[in-house]
Protein backbone atom coordinates (compact mmCIF):
# COMPACT_ATOMS: atom_id res chain seq x y z
CA UNK A 1 0.00 0.00 0.00
CA UNK A 2 1.68 3.20 -1.09
CA UNK A 3 -1.17 5.64 -0.83
CA UNK A 4 -4.17 5.72 1.40
CA UNK A 5 -6.68 4.26 -1.51
CA UNK A 6 -4.14 3.35 -3.95
CA UNK A 7 -3.19 -0.26 -3.32
CA UNK A 8 -0.87 -1.34 -6.18
CA UNK A 9 -1.76 -4.97 -6.67
CA UNK A 10 0.03 -7.58 -9.34
CA UNK A 11 -2.92 -8.69 -10.44
CA UNK A 12 -4.01 -5.47 -11.85
CA UNK A 13 -2.61 -5.48 -15.60
CA UNK A 14 -0.94 -2.33 -17.32
CA UNK A 15 -2.05 -2.27 -20.66
CA UNK A 16 0.12 -0.27 -23.56
CA UNK A 17 -1.80 0.54 -27.05
CA UNK A 18 0.94 0.64 -29.36
CA UNK A 19 3.86 -2.02 -29.75
CA UNK A 20 6.48 -0.28 -31.08
CA UNK A 21 9.57 0.79 -29.25
CA UNK A 22 8.29 3.20 -26.51
CA UNK A 23 5.43 0.51 -26.06
CA UNK A 24 7.65 -2.54 -25.60
CA UNK A 25 10.58 -0.43 -23.09
CA UNK A 26 6.91 0.99 -20.82
CA UNK A 27 5.94 -2.74 -20.92
CA UNK A 28 9.89 -3.89 -20.23
CA UNK A 29 9.85 -1.08 -17.08
CA UNK A 30 6.53 -3.04 -15.69
CA UNK A 31 7.44 -6.04 -16.28
CA UNK A 32 11.04 -5.84 -14.31
CA UNK A 33 8.71 -4.74 -11.42
CA UNK A 34 6.79 -8.06 -11.63
CA UNK A 35 3.52 -6.00 -13.31
CA UNK A 36 2.18 -8.61 -15.90
CA UNK A 37 1.60 -5.98 -19.09
CA UNK A 38 -0.52 -6.28 -22.22
CA UNK A 39 0.56 -4.55 -25.52
CA UNK A 40 -1.82 -3.93 -28.06
CA UNK A 41 -1.25 -3.64 -31.60
CA UNK A 42 -3.98 -1.73 -32.71
CA UNK A 43 -2.56 -1.60 -36.49
CA UNK A 44 -4.45 -3.74 -39.42
CA UNK A 45 -2.41 -6.67 -40.30
CA UNK A 46 -2.78 -10.31 -41.69
CA UNK A 47 -2.02 -13.45 -39.68
CA UNK A 48 1.67 -13.25 -41.26
CA UNK A 49 2.29 -9.74 -40.37
CA UNK A 50 1.08 -10.55 -36.53
CA UNK A 51 3.19 -13.63 -36.75
CA UNK A 52 6.11 -11.86 -37.68
CA UNK A 53 5.66 -8.88 -35.05
CA UNK A 54 4.97 -11.35 -32.58
CA UNK A 55 8.38 -13.05 -33.26
CA UNK A 56 10.37 -9.56 -33.78
CA UNK A 57 8.75 -8.84 -29.97
CA UNK A 58 9.77 -11.88 -28.66
CA UNK A 59 13.45 -11.52 -30.26
CA UNK A 60 13.91 -8.09 -28.95
CA UNK A 61 13.06 -8.30 -25.55
CA UNK A 62 15.05 -12.01 -24.98
CA UNK A 63 18.08 -9.63 -26.14
CA UNK A 64 17.58 -7.06 -23.94
CA UNK A 65 16.85 -9.28 -21.15
CA UNK A 66 19.73 -11.05 -21.77
CA UNK A 67 21.65 -7.76 -21.99
CA UNK A 68 20.63 -6.98 -18.37
CA UNK A 69 21.70 -10.24 -17.41
CA UNK A 70 24.91 -9.28 -18.41
CA UNK A 71 25.38 -5.96 -16.75
CA UNK A 72 24.43 -7.60 -13.55
CA UNK A 73 20.94 -5.86 -13.35
CA UNK A 74 18.56 -9.15 -13.78
CA UNK A 75 19.71 -12.67 -12.40
CA UNK A 76 19.58 -15.40 -15.33
CA UNK A 77 16.41 -17.10 -13.68
CA UNK A 78 14.62 -14.30 -13.78
CA UNK A 79 15.08 -13.44 -17.60
CA UNK A 80 12.09 -15.83 -18.51
CA UNK A 81 9.75 -14.84 -15.77
CA UNK A 82 9.98 -11.15 -16.78
CA UNK A 83 9.36 -12.30 -20.28
CA UNK A 84 6.51 -13.86 -19.55
CA UNK A 85 4.94 -11.16 -17.90
CA UNK A 86 4.96 -9.31 -21.51
CA UNK A 87 2.18 -9.97 -24.26
CA UNK A 88 1.15 -8.99 -27.31
CA UNK A 89 -2.51 -9.43 -28.55
CA UNK A 90 -4.32 -7.10 -31.39
CA UNK A 91 -6.86 -4.92 -31.05
CA UNK A 92 -9.06 -6.51 -32.18
CA UNK A 93 -8.99 -9.56 -30.08
CA UNK A 94 -8.43 -7.67 -26.68
CA UNK A 95 -11.53 -7.88 -23.99
CA UNK A 96 -10.62 -5.31 -21.57
CA UNK A 97 -13.76 -6.79 -19.73
CA UNK A 98 -11.82 -9.79 -19.04
CA UNK A 99 -8.87 -7.85 -16.89
CA UNK A 100 -8.62 -5.76 -13.94
CA UNK A 101 -6.49 -2.84 -15.35
CA UNK A 102 -4.57 0.03 -13.41
CA UNK A 103 -3.58 1.92 -15.92
CA UNK A 104 -3.55 2.10 -19.95
CA UNK A 105 -0.66 3.84 -21.94
CA UNK A 106 -0.98 5.42 -25.33
CA UNK A 107 2.15 4.93 -26.99
CA UNK A 108 1.55 4.63 -30.66
CA UNK A 109 3.29 7.08 -33.45
CA UNK A 110 3.73 10.83 -33.04
CA UNK A 111 1.36 11.03 -36.13
CA UNK A 112 -2.13 12.65 -36.81
CA UNK A 113 -3.73 10.10 -37.99
CA UNK A 114 -1.87 7.24 -35.52
CA UNK A 115 -3.52 9.40 -32.70
CA UNK A 116 -6.98 9.59 -33.91
CA UNK A 117 -7.33 5.92 -34.47
CA UNK A 118 -5.68 5.32 -30.72
CA UNK A 119 -7.59 7.36 -29.25
CA UNK A 120 -10.82 6.20 -31.24
CA UNK A 121 -10.06 3.19 -30.34
CA UNK A 122 -9.59 3.73 -26.34
CA UNK A 123 -12.44 6.04 -26.22
CA UNK A 124 -14.23 2.71 -27.59
CA UNK A 125 -12.82 -0.35 -25.57
CA UNK A 126 -12.41 1.32 -21.96
CA UNK A 127 -14.53 1.91 -19.31
CA UNK A 128 -15.42 5.94 -18.41
CA UNK A 129 -12.72 5.52 -15.70
CA UNK A 130 -10.04 3.77 -16.64
CA UNK A 131 -6.94 5.87 -16.24
CA UNK A 132 -5.09 6.40 -19.50
CA UNK A 133 -2.23 8.45 -20.24
CA UNK A 134 -0.42 9.34 -23.60
CA UNK A 135 3.21 9.15 -24.02
CA UNK A 136 3.33 11.56 -26.32
CA UNK A 137 6.50 14.38 -26.75
CA UNK A 138 4.63 16.55 -29.19
CA UNK A 139 0.88 16.61 -28.27
CA UNK A 140 -0.26 18.98 -25.68
CA UNK A 141 -2.29 17.08 -23.40
CA UNK A 142 -5.79 19.53 -24.08
CA UNK A 143 -5.45 18.78 -27.70
CA UNK A 144 -5.65 15.00 -26.77
CA UNK A 145 -7.91 14.80 -23.79
CA UNK A 146 -10.44 16.88 -26.50
CA UNK A 147 -10.44 13.26 -28.53
CA UNK A 148 -11.22 11.33 -25.34
CA UNK A 149 -14.03 10.16 -23.97
CA UNK A 150 -14.07 11.18 -19.73
CA UNK A 151 -10.70 13.27 -19.96
CA UNK A 152 -10.85 13.80 -16.42
CA UNK A 153 -9.14 10.29 -16.12
CA UNK A 154 -6.20 11.49 -18.73
CA UNK A 155 -3.03 13.03 -18.85
CA UNK A 156 0.13 13.08 -20.77
CA UNK A 157 3.07 10.61 -19.58
CA UNK A 158 6.35 11.26 -21.19
CA UNK A 159 9.15 8.43 -20.92
CA UNK A 160 12.47 9.56 -21.59
CA UNK A 161 13.82 6.37 -23.61
CA UNK A 162 15.42 3.59 -22.62
CA UNK A 163 12.09 3.96 -21.14
CA UNK A 164 12.79 0.86 -18.66
CA UNK A 165 16.26 2.13 -17.91
CA UNK A 166 15.49 6.08 -17.07
CA UNK A 167 14.19 6.93 -13.95
CA UNK A 168 12.11 10.20 -14.50
CA UNK A 169 8.38 10.24 -16.20
CA UNK A 170 7.33 14.21 -16.53
CA UNK A 171 3.81 14.15 -16.04
CA UNK A 172 1.76 17.10 -18.17
CA UNK A 173 -1.56 17.15 -16.06
CA UNK A 174 -4.71 18.84 -18.72
CA UNK A 175 -7.20 21.55 -17.64
CA UNK A 176 -9.64 18.76 -16.60
CA UNK A 177 -7.44 16.09 -15.51
CA UNK A 178 -8.72 15.12 -11.82
CA UNK A 179 -6.31 15.14 -8.90
CA UNK A 180 -7.18 11.46 -8.51
CA UNK A 181 -6.04 10.43 -11.88
CA UNK A 182 -2.83 12.54 -11.36
CA UNK A 183 -2.52 10.82 -8.26
CA UNK A 184 -3.27 7.43 -9.48
CA UNK A 185 -0.93 8.18 -12.14
CA UNK A 186 2.22 9.11 -10.46
CA UNK A 187 1.81 6.27 -7.51
CA UNK A 188 1.86 3.52 -10.37
CA UNK A 189 5.11 5.12 -11.95
CA UNK A 190 6.67 5.41 -8.25
CA UNK A 191 5.92 1.37 -7.08
CA UNK A 192 8.47 0.83 -9.72
CA UNK A 193 10.96 2.92 -9.09
CA UNK A 194 10.26 6.24 -11.09
CA UNK A 195 10.78 9.21 -10.30
CA UNK A 196 8.36 11.15 -11.07
CA UNK A 197 7.39 15.50 -11.62
CA UNK A 198 4.49 17.74 -12.91
CA UNK A 199 3.99 20.61 -14.94
CA UNK A 200 1.95 22.41 -16.85
CA UNK A 201 0.73 22.30 -20.67
CA UNK A 202 3.80 23.51 -22.17
CA UNK A 203 5.80 22.05 -25.31
CA UNK A 204 8.68 20.09 -24.88
CA UNK A 205 7.71 19.41 -21.06
CA UNK A 206 10.88 20.01 -18.89
CA UNK A 207 13.89 17.78 -20.36
CA UNK A 208 13.40 18.23 -24.13
CA UNK A 209 12.64 22.12 -24.13
CA UNK A 210 16.70 22.15 -22.11
CA UNK A 211 18.04 19.33 -23.99
CA UNK A 212 17.10 20.95 -27.17
CA UNK A 213 18.85 23.92 -26.32
CA UNK A 214 21.65 22.33 -25.09
CA UNK A 215 22.17 20.11 -28.35
CA UNK A 216 21.29 23.06 -30.60
CA UNK A 217 24.20 25.17 -29.09
CA UNK A 218 26.25 21.79 -29.53
CA UNK A 219 25.99 21.46 -33.44
CA UNK A 220 26.57 24.67 -33.37
CA UNK A 221 29.95 24.78 -32.20
CA UNK A 222 31.05 22.01 -34.29
CA UNK A 223 29.25 24.03 -37.53
CA UNK A 224 31.00 27.36 -36.14
CA UNK A 225 34.57 25.50 -35.87
CA UNK A 226 35.05 25.86 -32.36
CA UNK A 227 36.09 22.66 -31.72
CA UNK A 228 35.92 18.95 -32.70
CA UNK A 229 32.77 16.63 -31.71
CA UNK A 230 34.87 14.56 -29.66
CA UNK A 231 36.57 17.29 -27.79
CA UNK A 232 32.86 19.16 -27.06
CA UNK A 233 31.38 15.43 -26.09
CA UNK A 234 34.42 14.86 -23.97
CA UNK A 235 33.50 18.97 -22.15
CA UNK A 236 29.87 17.71 -21.60
CA UNK A 237 30.89 14.45 -20.50
CA UNK A 238 33.16 15.49 -17.91
CA UNK A 239 32.63 18.93 -17.04
CA UNK A 240 28.79 19.69 -17.82
CA UNK A 241 26.95 16.22 -17.41
CA UNK A 242 28.69 15.03 -14.11
CA UNK A 243 27.87 18.36 -12.14
CA UNK A 244 24.19 18.08 -13.26
CA UNK A 245 23.65 14.64 -12.00
CA UNK A 246 24.07 16.09 -8.63
CA UNK A 247 22.75 19.92 -8.68
CA UNK A 248 19.98 20.84 -10.40
CA UNK A 249 20.35 23.90 -12.73
CA UNK A 250 18.20 26.02 -10.45
CA UNK A 251 20.37 24.82 -7.93
CA UNK A 252 23.70 25.06 -9.88
CA UNK A 253 23.00 29.21 -10.26
CA UNK A 254 22.04 29.56 -6.66
CA UNK A 255 25.45 28.18 -5.91
CA UNK A 256 27.33 30.11 -8.32
CA UNK A 257 25.13 33.09 -7.80
CA UNK A 258 22.20 34.74 -10.28
CA UNK A 259 23.96 37.67 -10.97
CA UNK A 260 27.18 35.60 -11.91
CA UNK A 261 24.63 34.39 -14.57
CA UNK A 262 23.41 37.86 -15.75
CA UNK A 263 26.69 39.05 -16.90
CA UNK A 264 27.87 36.04 -17.90
CA UNK A 265 24.87 36.11 -20.22
CA UNK A 266 25.54 39.47 -20.87
CA UNK A 267 29.21 39.08 -22.75
CA UNK A 268 28.09 35.92 -24.66
CA UNK A 269 24.93 38.06 -25.20
CA UNK A 270 27.41 40.92 -27.13
CA UNK A 271 29.79 38.32 -28.31
CA UNK A 272 28.13 35.64 -29.28
CA UNK A 273 24.52 35.64 -30.14
CA UNK A 274 22.25 38.76 -28.22
CA UNK A 275 18.76 36.66 -28.51
CA UNK A 276 20.61 33.10 -27.52
CA UNK A 277 22.14 34.21 -24.51
CA UNK A 278 19.74 37.20 -23.06
CA UNK A 279 19.30 36.24 -19.51
CA UNK A 280 15.49 35.80 -18.76
CA UNK A 281 13.81 38.26 -17.03
CA UNK A 282 13.61 36.66 -13.67
CA UNK A 283 16.97 36.68 -13.38
CA UNK A 284 16.86 40.33 -13.35
CA UNK A 285 14.45 40.44 -10.63
CA UNK A 286 16.25 38.14 -8.55
CA UNK A 287 19.15 40.46 -8.77
CA UNK A 288 16.96 43.30 -7.85
CA UNK A 289 15.79 42.25 -4.91
CA UNK A 290 18.94 40.36 -3.73
CA UNK A 291 18.17 36.69 -3.87
CA UNK A 292 21.37 35.58 -5.66
CA UNK A 293 21.33 32.59 -4.37
CA UNK A 294 23.41 31.02 -1.24
CA UNK A 295 25.28 33.94 -0.56
CA UNK A 296 22.25 36.00 -0.49
CA UNK A 297 20.48 32.86 1.32
CA UNK A 298 17.55 33.11 -0.99
CA UNK A 299 17.56 32.67 -5.03
CA UNK A 300 15.59 30.17 -6.37
CA UNK A 301 15.88 28.08 -2.95
CA UNK A 302 15.22 29.46 0.15
CA UNK A 303 18.32 29.00 2.38
CA UNK A 304 17.58 30.32 5.63
CA UNK A 305 16.57 27.58 8.00
CA UNK A 306 18.95 25.34 5.72
CA UNK A 307 22.51 24.18 7.13
CA UNK A 308 24.09 25.42 4.83
CA UNK A 309 27.46 24.37 5.45
CA UNK A 310 26.15 20.25 6.17
CA UNK A 311 24.23 20.80 2.94
CA UNK A 312 27.49 22.10 0.94
CA UNK A 313 29.15 18.68 2.42
CA UNK A 314 26.36 16.72 1.58
CA UNK A 315 26.34 17.69 -2.15
CA UNK A 316 30.13 17.74 -2.49
CA UNK A 317 30.54 14.11 -1.36
CA UNK A 318 27.82 13.28 -3.98
CA UNK A 319 29.62 14.70 -6.45
CA UNK A 320 33.36 13.13 -5.10
CA UNK A 321 31.36 9.98 -4.97
CA UNK A 322 30.15 10.27 -8.47
CA UNK A 323 33.90 11.13 -9.47
CA UNK A 324 35.31 8.08 -8.17
CA UNK A 325 32.57 5.96 -10.02
CA UNK A 326 33.34 7.42 -13.19
CA UNK A 327 36.86 7.27 -12.32
CA UNK A 328 37.54 11.04 -12.84
CA UNK A 329 38.55 11.79 -9.77
CA UNK A 330 41.77 13.97 -8.80
CA UNK A 331 44.76 12.18 -8.95
CA UNK A 332 46.08 12.40 -5.67
CA UNK A 333 50.06 11.54 -4.99
CA UNK A 334 50.68 9.12 -2.22
CA UNK A 335 54.72 10.91 -1.51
Amino acid sequence: DIGEGYLVSVSEKIIVVGAGRMGRGIALAYGLAGIETILIDIKKRDNTEREALAATLEAELARELSFLVDVGLLTRDLQNRVARRITLQSGDSFDATEYAIACVFEAVPEHEDAKTQAFDYMSSHFPHDTLIASTTSTFLVDDLAARLSHPQRFANAHWLNPAHLMPLVEISRGSASSDEAIMRLRRSLESIGKQTITCSASPGYIVPRIQALAMNEAARLVEENVASAEDIDTAIRTGFGVRYAILGLLEFIDWGGGDILFYASDYLGKTVNAERYKAPDIIAENMAQGRNGLADGVGFYNYADRDVENYRRERISSFIALLNHLNLAPKISKS
